[in-house]
């Protein structure tokens, strides 16, 4: 009896001894568990700023683009007023040449006429210089027949 409680005592001492070992490398595998914790909380920590600053960042860029769009929207809105403006300076334009091309067409039309008429004049202008050459000889002669006639 005393050799079977000496026996379970062995047994109950080898099982301490197991459960210590079992005991000391699970608060082993806890503390190096707890280290990768707090690594990866650190790390999650780290990546969560850095997120937030990018996020930051990213804010401030749309920000400016957006500020920039907007301009730029502003920028197309009176360059397309300037191009409507120059659209409609260039119709009145092409109305005028077209106007000032007929009222051209129409002083050829009359300088033309004038020219013809003033070749008109000179020719009339030549027949009566003739005409009044003839009188006056006309005169002369018969002024040379009154004298001689006195």
């Amino acid at each position: 009896r005393l050799r079977g409680q000496q026996q379970e005592i062995n047994n109950l001492i080898q099982r301490k001894i197991a459960v210590d070992e079992e005991n000391a490398r699970l608060k082993n595998e806890f503390s190096n568990l707890n280290q990768k914790f707090k690594d990866k909380s650190q790390e999650l920590k780290d990546t969560e700023e850095c997120a937030q600053k990018k996020e930051e960042q990213n804010r401030l860029v749309i920000k400016s683009l957006k500020e920039e769009n907007e301009g730029l929207n502003t920028c197309c809105a009176d360059l397309l007023n300037d191009l409507e403006k120059l659209r409609k300076q260039e119709a009145q334009w092409k109305t005028e040449k077209s106007g000032n091309y007929t009222r051209i067409k129409n002083l050829e039309t009359d300088l033309a006429e004038a020219r013809e008429q003033m070749k008109e004049l000179r020719n009339v202008c030549s027949n009566l210089s003739f005409q009044v050459a003839e009188k006056q000889e006309e005169l002369s002669q018969k002024n040379c027949d009154v004298i001689k006639a006195k």
